[in-house]
């Protein structure tokens, strides 16, 4: 058995197929098909089930790839503590972060990484969390920006900042012409949200429970943008990150942000990862720039900054 009968074994196990295994192998499909058989007869057991239009694995092959995966990824670190060992701040990292963050964090933070570790490679992977943690157990992310809370007991977590909320709401609300609000002043409205798996979702209805407000049934969006042009149409209200509503983002003239009293509702956020990744002191290095968000970037914005200009009739 060696690590190259593990890859294929792996790369078969995630794309059920022949030739699209070998060829994310680079090999041929009749190489990938002699050495997976090859590692059946030294296992003694077989592990596809072999059909013409599809391929399977057998509960004892899907056993066998999941081991094999951690083995690939614990080499993978090996590799890692010898690169980051010869230059700790060179390299690449592979960083995941979910929908409702990614856009809005990243043209803040990725000039400072890259000021910062000049000689580094970020690779971003935007998932929801659920696949992301998925993807760092496996070994295929080597961190994340998640929110907190998270329950593994496998991963290190450092936190970053708390992101309050402001309320988006349509022009001529009820609720349009208020400074700030006090938590209770949601009571009974019915708040747009996320569909099931954003994070975001279930920060929403955290709020919405301590305020008295409830969901608006009948409608679940499939990204932030989607619930931003609801409420510019006048389809009801919801919650909107800090991040979301700071340039680069455009704001609209048919919305009005609405911040809320001390203390709003926020999100926590963290750097996470693996407890045995070789990265550990970067990754200790890298959430000190995550976290060094230029200032008033995690404040409200001006009244005055959150419509844009009507233009002149001519």
């Amino acid at each position: 058995m060696n690590l190259r009968d593990l890859r294929y074994l792996v790369a078969l196990a995630e794309l059920r197929h022949f030739g699209r295994a070998a060829e994310a192998c680079h090999v041929s499909q009749p190489t990938l098909s002699t050495q997976i058989r090859k590692l059946e007869d030294e296992l003694g057991v077989a592990l596809v089930e072999r059909a013409p239009r599809q391929v399977m694995l057998t509960p004892a092959g899907q056993d066998i790839a999941t081991r094999a995966r951690r083995v690939l990824a614990e080499v993978e670190q090996m590799r890692e503590t010898a690169r980051r060992t010869a230059d700790p701040e060179a390299g690449s990292v592979r960083l995941g972060l979910f929908p409702t963050l990614g856009p809005y964090l990243l043209p803040h933070v990725v000039p400072r990484i890259r000021a910062r570790f000049p000689r580094l490679e970020l690779l971003l992977v935007e998932e929801k969390t659920e696949v992301i943690l998925h993807m760092l157990r496996e070994g295929k992310l080597d961190a994340a920006v998640l929110a907190l809370p998270l329950h593994e007991d496998w991963l290190d977590t450092e936190f970053l900042f708390e992101e309050p909320f402001m309320l988006a709401v349509p022009e001529g609300h009820a609720l349009a012409g208020h400074h700030d609000l006090r938590l209770a002043e949601l009571d009974k409205q019915h708040l747009l949200l996320l569909e099931e798996g954003h994070c975001l979702r279930d920060q929403a209805l955290e709020v919405c429970s301590l305020a008295g407000a409830g969901e608006k049934e009948g409608f679940r969006a499939t990204s932030l943008e989607t619930l931003r042009q609801m409420v510019a149409g006048g389809v009801g209200v919801t919650l909107l990150p800090m991040l979301a509503v700071k340039p680069p983002v455009s704001p609209s003239d048919n919305i009005r942000l609405v911040s809320f009293r001390d203390p709003p509702p926020t999100r926590r956020l963290a750097l996470v990862w693996r407890r045995s990744s070789a990265m550990s002191d970067f990754l200790h290095k890298l959430a000190g720039v995550l976290r060094d968000l230029p200032p008033g970037l995690l404040t409200a914005p001006e009244q005055s900054a959150l419509k844009s200009p009507r233009r002149a009739k001519a």
